[in-house]
């Protein structure tokens, strides 16, 4: 879940940053800048709003150099503005108070929305060495706000007359008063002292658990000599592991890994011994690093809990989100788990007879399933990947699959700005238009992998919409698709297709906030619900009308044939069974490392997972967690403790809300608008189940999930 605006100026793990640009009547009378303030304003940009398009960042001249001196001036002006706002001697009113708090920190949170993206885009030992200083400094500025017991105060005597309200206007005094209530404002002053405290070794410890994580990327890799042990790669494969190892400055092959346990190199490698190294690197890297990080995180994490009169870190988290309780979340995972793992074993079955088959007489381990898993995938539906990707060309995939679905869904339309600077030669930007011609917003991609940029897939904000200030979004989605050779064309696997999907699911949530204000605004909901609107849009990929819009293969303009599309789709759903278990496994480590009491003594980390496994049943070893701790940076690094369950809690939603469409048209603007009017334009602005109700017209159910990851059989009533 997002934080207020002011927590998202400060937190190191925010999704999505908002910039206010228009000072309250109470700031302009106290922001009498300091004279510090002013001298830096002379010559550093981010203490201005950006004089391009929708205030996007001149990425062109931003340095490192910029970040601390802003950083210092944006606490400064922060702390009078809050001090006026606490102090004010007039009664305590909306205005005065929390309109006046969402448009406090301006310079902090501009410059914050610029760093903390950038230190995930192309990060360096500076950034680093920035965000190692800062991350401490940013949790003691946000507890003197939210400790700051004249400002509680004020805040709980509007809560306590907010029914004279609007409803938008009372949701934000509901949301600020749960975050000041959720950081402590209730504790006295020996416990705040405490909170304090562990606020302050949180924040070092989630930033140099990140951080080894980046170092990991450099030294757990695995350099290969002899190029016949990479039989089974294709030769521009080969050809980039032999560039990475140049730029490492060695000789040979270098495999680099992503941030999973699963490495995408194992499905075509046939050399199994190096595939179990491959596998290994991977599953046991960081362990000396961040084990001790991930022990001491929990036992915190429990204590702040308890500070704060929860049982558990998963009870404090789960009390502000929709599925409310830990024993909601454990059942389901648990509801399922037997399912997923009785399907992972059926498709053992499978890999293990293709294994003997092979001429083999070695039993299925984790780094043999993806290789044997693709050889079985062919034969049942015949479907051979090299002869897949060529119809999955990244320029036709956006313009004529993403952007062809999304305008006759919504119909927006995307113009390319060449004219906008980038922070990388690889990153486009589009200015986005609705169907009349407004303007929404812009939207940068970035693709492709590159040293710096943390692994994965994700969303986030530059500037985020709101009527307050008047701002409009300036989203972006990263991805890493390896990046071809000079000249190549960038062929997508289908499941970088579906991820492209998914991501600007969440662009959209971005794109089309329409709220008024900012903590309110696009993403800014419940960890349990953000991941609905980008699982729902990642089943537009294989709608009929949108596949025979991009499937083509990108040397003849061929549509992707009909017999060898069936075979794709029919193949959806195998492996389900593996991606399930290896999904459930990830989701209950976190609730288990964050169900954990207080003072609860843990000495091994594997000893943990294994036994926390075994309570439910899914210690299945082919099929290992999607993450091992020590490499979890979604709940040690990020910001889904205790709430990893959520991208399955989600797809009930999106498989449900994608049926539901179906049966009423599908992709049509019909769909699309209403979608739009009561999902994606909504935020936080109202209850996030009222929400889905108004647009569905019920609660979801399970039944659309279930077929869709082929648990149960598709025709079942």
């Amino acid at each position: 879940m997002r934080l207020s605006v002011i927590a998202a100026a400060l937190s190191a793990t925010t999704l999505l940053a908002a910039c206010s640009e228009q000072p309250s009547n109470n700031q302009t009378q106290a922001s009498a800048k300091a004279p510090a303030t002013q001298q830096v304003a002379q010559e550093n940009l981010f203490l201005s709003k950006s004089p391009l398009p929708y205030m996007a960042p001149e990425f062109d001249k931003i340095g490192t150099e910029l970040y601390e001196p802003a950083f210092d001036a944006g606490i400064k002006e922060q702390r009078i503005e809050i001090d006026a706002i606490a102090n004010n001697p007039d009664a305590p009113t909306f205005e005065n108070t929390l309109v006046a708090m969402e448009q406090s920190g301006t310079i902090l949170k501009r410059t914050r929305a610029a760093f903390s993206n950038l230190s995930g885009l192309i990060s360096d030992d500076e950034y680093q060495r920035i965000n190692t200083k800062m991350a401490p400094i940013f949790a003691e500025h946000r507890d003197n706000i939210f400790l700051n017991k004249a400002l509680f105060d004020r805040v709980a005597a509007v809560y306590d007359a907010k029914d004279a309200l609007s409803k938008e206007d009372q949701r934000l005094v509901d949301y600020y008063y749960k975050q000041f209530v959720r950081a402590g404002a209730k504790l006295n002053e020996e416990q705040k002292q405490r909170m304090r405290e562990i606020n302050g070794d949180l924040s070092k410890l989630s930033t140099q658990f990140s951080q080894n994580i980046m170092k990991s990327f450099k030294e757990d890799t695995i350099l290969v000599s002899d190029k016949a042990e990479l039989a089974g790669l294709s030769d521009d494969d080969i050809a980039s592991l032999k560039a990475a190892a140049e730029k490492a400055g060695k000789d040979g092959y270098m495999i680099t890994l992503v941030n999973t346990t699963r490495q995408p190199i194992l499905t075509s490698l046939e050399n199994r011994e190096l595939r179990e190294k491959v596998w290994r690197t991977s599953s046991e890297r960081a362990q000396k690093t961040n084990g001790p990080i991930a022990i001491e995180e929990a036992q915190l994490r429990a204590e702040k809990a308890q500070l704060l009169g929860f049982e558990s870190w998963a009870h404090y988290q789960l009390d502000d989100r929709m599925a409310k309780t830990p024993e909601a979340v454990f059942t389901m995972l648990d509801d399922l788990a037997p399912k997923a793992v009785a399907k992972a074993k059926q498709e053992a079955e499978l890999i293990q007879a293709a294994i003997e088959k092979d001429g083999k007489d070695f039993e299925l381990q984790p780094w043999d399933w993806a290789y044997y898993g693709a050889k079985v995938r062919a034969e049942l539906y015949n479907i051979d990947a090299s002869l897949v990707k060529p119809y999955f060309e990244m320029n036709t995939v956006i313009n004529d699959g993403l952007f062809f679905a999304m305008n006759k869904l919504y119909g927006i339309t995307m113009k390319e700005r060449n004219d906008l600077p980038t922070y990388h030669e690889d990153v486009f930007v589009w200015e986005v238009f609705n169907e009349d011609g407004s303007s929404i917003g812009l939207f940068y991609l970035d693709p492709y992998a590159r040293e710096g940029k943390r692994g994965g897939a994700w969303m986030s904000a530059y500037v985020g919409q709101n009527h307050l200030q008047g701002t409009k979004p300036v989203i972006y989605n990263a991805q890493n698709i390896p990046k071809p050779a000079e000249g190549q064309p960038t062929l997508m696997t289908f499941s970088e297709v579906t991820t492209m999907f998914h991501e600007f699911g969440h662009a959209i949530h971005g794109l089309f906030s329409d709220v008024k204000y900012p903590s309110l605004a696009g993403t800014a909901t419940a960890r349990d619900f953000v991941e609905f609107p980008s699982q729902a849009n990642e089943d537009w990929n294989i709608e009929p009308s949108v596949l025979a819009n991009y499937a083509k293969h990108y040397q003849t303009g061929e549509p992707i044939p009909q017999e060898l599309l069936n075979k794709l789709l029919e193949s959806h759903t195998f492996n389900q069974g593996f991606d399930t278990t290896e999904y459930l496994a990830a989701a209950l480590l976190d609730m288990e490392w964050h169900s954990i009491a207080p003072g609860t003594q843990i000495d091994d980390v594997a000893a943990f997972e294994k036994n926390a496994l075994a309570r439910h049943g899914i210690d299945y070893y082919p099929a290992p967690a999607r993450y091992k701790s020590c490499y979890f940076s979604h709940i040690f690094a990020g910001g889904y403790s205790a709430g990893y369950y959520a991208y399955l809690w989600t797809e009930v939603f999106a498989a449900d809300s994608f049926a539901h469409m179906q049966n009423e048209g599908g992709l049509s603007r019909k769909n699309g608008d209403h979608y739009r009017k009561e999902v994606l334009s909504r935020g936080n602005s109202r209850d996030l189940m009222q929400s889905y109700i108004e647009f569905r017209g019920q609660q979801p159910t399970t039944d659309a999930l279930l077929k869709r990851r082929g648990l149960v059989d598709g025709n079942a009533e």
